[in-house]
């Protein structure tokens, strides 16, 4: 059975990683489902915050602090139904999907046993291990560098060898900004296009009137 031809075609959301150095694509992770809500807020960097300073009041620092929050679902059941095509779910259930979702906040074994060598040598001061940018992609109109802040898994059915066929992952992302990674940096500039998407949206939006709000103008002192 063919689908309908004029039937829009589903996009599907995702996480990218990208060398952070490079910009090269490492990984594409499709969301199998997507979820049917995401939330996000958005904490304000404003400047006098605490102080109450009323020169400060109208000031920002930067731009927000937006954290993304989403549940996606995995699922091998329809894959199952024919094991002749899917061998890896026959093998493995799930597990390669959950893994390439949890090796977003593992450093790599060689980075791992790099710095191991390192401290072995006798090295006294040690950089941490920089990841893969990653990529929160919902849209087009939607491309953010993020870092994973929380992850949990909750494996809900099991095949004969115990391998996990169907699970809830609950994802929480922090948007990283130019203030987190500067503007030269790749994750900056994909920062900076998607404020200027929010920008180039915004001017779209007509606005009210201020009749719409039950004034004729703004009240004069």
């Amino acid at each position: 059975m063919t689908s309908f031809p004029r039937s829009p075609r589903l996009v599907k959301g995702g996480i990218v990683q990208v060398d952070a150095q490079t910009a090269a694509v490492r990984q594409i992770i499709a969301l199998q489902y997507n979820p049917d809500s995401i939330s996000r807020s958005l904490a304000v960097k404003g400047a006098g915050q605490a102080s109450g300073d009323r020169s400060e009041a109208l000031r920002l620092t930067g731009p927000p602090v937006e954290t993304i929050k989403l549940e996606i679902q995995l699922d091998a059941t329809d894959q199952l139904e024919f094991p002749d095509r899917n061998a890896d779910a026959v093998s493995s259930g799930i597990q390669p999907q959950l893994a390439a979702l949890e090796l977003l906040i593992y450093p790599t074994t060689a980075q791992q046993q790099a710095n191991d060598a390192l401290a072995r040598g006798g090295t006294l001061e040690i950089i941490p291990m920089e990841a893969n940018l990653t990529l929160f992609v919902w849209s087009k109109l939607r491309v953010v560098p993020v870092r994973v802040t929380d992850f949990s898994i909750t494996e809900e059915a099991f095949d004969p060898s115990l391998n996990p066929i169907r699970a809830k992952i609950s994802l929480g992302f922090r948007v990283l900004t130019v203030d987190d990674l500067g503007f030269s940096h790749k994750g900056g500039s994909l920062f900076i296009a998607y404020q200027q998407q929010k920008e180039r949206l915004a001017a779209r939006y007509s606005g009210a009137a201020l009749g719409a709000l039950g004034i004729s103008g703004i009240p004069q002192v």
